[in-house]
């Protein structure tokens, strides 16, 4: 077989294209069940290697074996076919893992794990197949073994290389992360088809053309859809997938609740017949009372915010409950996902003529702002459970929002941890301190098998848990029964923060948030 044979080299082209394709759709994958963390990235690429690896091996060993395009050509469909398989399978082994990691389950984890091994290792294994064998096709002379294995590596590095662009550029954000795995699995059997068009076995890839194209079109991915009630998890009566998240909306009653790429956590509540959410949303409502009270008045007792700006406003719990409580004051709300904030107005009211919605990252629209743009409150809820995003963690962000803070002004952040480890609340709480001269944590009570919650709170100026006491003691007539119950109970579990020696600092340079977060999991399997 000549080394010009374009047909072949396409067919090197393409398989290069698919499995990095592949491996970076799979990251978008995984990330909803997993995160978007260091380790998850290194695991991904790890494992790809590794099937590569044992693919380039396989390949060899057969492609001596049967030096013939015809096998290449069905264990290259073979491939295409597995990449197909993966978003009809992958939602059963993400919500398993989800459950794992929800319910601290090994067992349930670690068979996730493994079936999301196989489900990527299997096709990268028979995709890394391509090369060596078509160089053994390829090869005609020894003297010229060196040029044709060189330049087939090229031609898949070529491929690899437009396929690392093509799902994140287009694929994915035109046509979904599913469709995108069908996609490629489309095109690899659309080339092999070309190139078996002349031989008797060309209607291998072209049945596998067509069952991929029904799959695509007909078939139902193994997992919960709109509408499905399982007793536990309520209705869902909206999902969809956006540029950054899996959405869900689910309903008990007239309860609804956001949730997001099926991990660990509830994002947002509604509950049209109570005003307190009854979660740690509710907690950020004492974030005012640590300020000193200035010029107190009948109807405002001189702590109450005059504005609010709130990173991670998901779809709007917090603005609500500050509207409810604290009266129509301006609150802006700064959401990384835009479809976010339209599910917070269509099915969470979050629609208030004081509130504004900005879809933006927190950190970098805060540093946007003009100087003079300043604010009593700082909310800080962006999560996707149970990692903080690092960049929201360091000196340089806490830096960034005193820039933007009223000379009494407060900020407040919602930090995970377990009942036992508080690893995560005294770095968040000694980073914060490298900025703010007083820093407070309430945590929040809970069931004491479960991940819990803590707010850290920290003042522009000095302050005293004898003034926040203060505050809690004289709240004015006007707030609800309900919310000084709330106050009064969140109230005995505040406290100075006073982290351990060997707490870490986090900075834009060093931030250990996963490696902490990963330890607080570890701590709750064991």
């Amino acid at each position: 077989m000549a080394t010009n044979d374009l047909s072949l080299k396409t067919v090197v082209f393409t398989a290069g294209l698919v499995t990095l394709g592949m491996e970076l759709s799979a990251s978008r994958l995984l990330e909803p069940a997993f995160g978007n963390s260091q380790i998850v990235w290194a695991a991904l690429i790890g494992l790809i290697l590794l099937s590569l690896a044992v693919g380039a091996w396989l390949g060899g060993v057969l492609a001596d074996r049967f030096p013939r395009r015809r096998e290449l050509q069905i264990t290259l469909t073979m491939g295409a076919l597995a990449v197909a398989m993966v978003p009809l399978l992958s939602p059963w082994v993400l919500r398993m893992a989800a459950l794992g990691l929800a319910s601290f389950a090994p067992g349930i984890l670690a068979g996730a794990l493994l079936a999301v091994t196989i489900l990527f290792a299997i096709p990268a294994v028979l995709l890394g197949t391509a090369t060596p064998w078509a160089v053994r096709l390829s090869v005609q002379e020894v003297a010229t073994a060196g040029h044709v294995a060189g330049r087939l590596s090229a031609i898949a590095t070529a491929g690899s290389l437009l396929g690392a662009f093509l799902p994140v550029l287009w694929l994915i954000p035109s046509f979904g992360t599913r469709w995108t795995f069908y996609l490629l699995a489309l095109l690899l059997l659309g080339v092999l088809s070309i190139d078996a068009m002349r031989s008797r076995q060309r209607w291998v890839p072209l049945l596998a053309l067509a069952v991929v194209l029904a799959l695509a079109l007909f078939a139902r991915p193994l997992g919960v859809r709109a509408g499905w009630d399982d007793g536990q998890t309520g209705q869902i009566i909206y999902e969809d997938e956006s540029a950054y998240n899996y959405i869900a909306v689910r309903q008990w009653g007239s309860e609804r609740h956001l949730k997001l790429n099926d991990g660990i956590g509830i994002h947002s509540v509604y509950h049209p017949d109570a005003l307190l959410s009854q979660g740690i949303w509710d907690y950020f409502l004492l974030a005012p009372l640590f300020r000193s009270a200035v010029s107190p008045a009948a109807d405002d007792p001189g702590w109450y915010p005059q504005n609010l700006v709130l990173i991670g406003a998901a779809a709007g719990t917090i603005p609500g409950l500050y509207t409810a409580v604290y009266g129509p004051l301006p609150i802006v709300g700064v959401e990384l996902d835009p479809q976010i904030i339209q599910v917070g107005a269509r099915y969470f009211e979050a629609s208030w003529p004081n509130y504004q919605a900005v879809a933006a990252d927190g950190r970098r629209w805060l540093q946007q702002l003009p100087p003079n743009r300043t604010y009593d409150i700082v909310a800080i809820d962006a999560y996707r459970p149970p990692y903080i995003p690092f960049h929201l963690t360091t000196v340089e962000f806490y830096a960034a929002v005193k820039a933007h803070l009223e000379g009494n002004g407060v900020v407040a952040v919602n930090v995970g941890r377990t009942p036992t480890n508080f690893a995560l609340v005294d770095a968040i709480a000694l980073t914060m301190g490298e900025i703010f001269p007083s820093v407070f944590i309430v945590d929040e009570p809970g069931p004491p098998d479960t991940l819990g919650n803590s707010l850290v709170v920290a003042t522009a100026q000095p302050a005293t848990l004898a003034t926040f006491r203060a505050n809690v003691d004289s709240l004015p007539a006007t707030l609800p029964a309900e919310v000084k119950d709330l106050i009064h109970k969140a109230a005995r579990f505040a406290r100075p923060a006073q982290p351990p020696a060997g707490t870490p600092i986090f900075t834009d340079d060093r931030s250990q948030v996963e490696q902490i977060v990963h330890g607080l999991i570890l701590d709750f399997l064991r």
